[in-house]
């Protein structure tokens, strides 16, 4: 089983808010989920998202891959947790 770290779409129309789940890399962009291990609202300014840090990387170690996106994020939260 492929399992992906990436994005699930949230909000209403030109009001995106993405959630940060564990997916199987088959499942649709908005369909079944392993787990859910955050949030991200790219309309907010500063620190914009929210994320359980030690999941993810369980999930990584797992053989989880991060989305683009998801690594980024992932990087900011190491560098504020620092």
């Amino acid at each position: 089983m492929a399992v992906r770290i990436r994005l699930k779409r949230m909000g209403g129309l030109n009001d995106p808010y993405f959630r940060v789940v564990v997916a199987d890399k088959r499942s649709p962009r908005d369909g079944r989920f392993i787990e859910e291990i955050g949030s991200y609202n790219p309309k907010l300014k500063g620190v914009n998202y929210k994320l359980d840090v030690e999941r993810a990387k369980h999930w990584i170690s797992k053989g989880a891959v991060p989305s683009d996106t998801v690594r980024s994020l992932l990087k900011k939260a190491a560098k504020t947790a620092a």
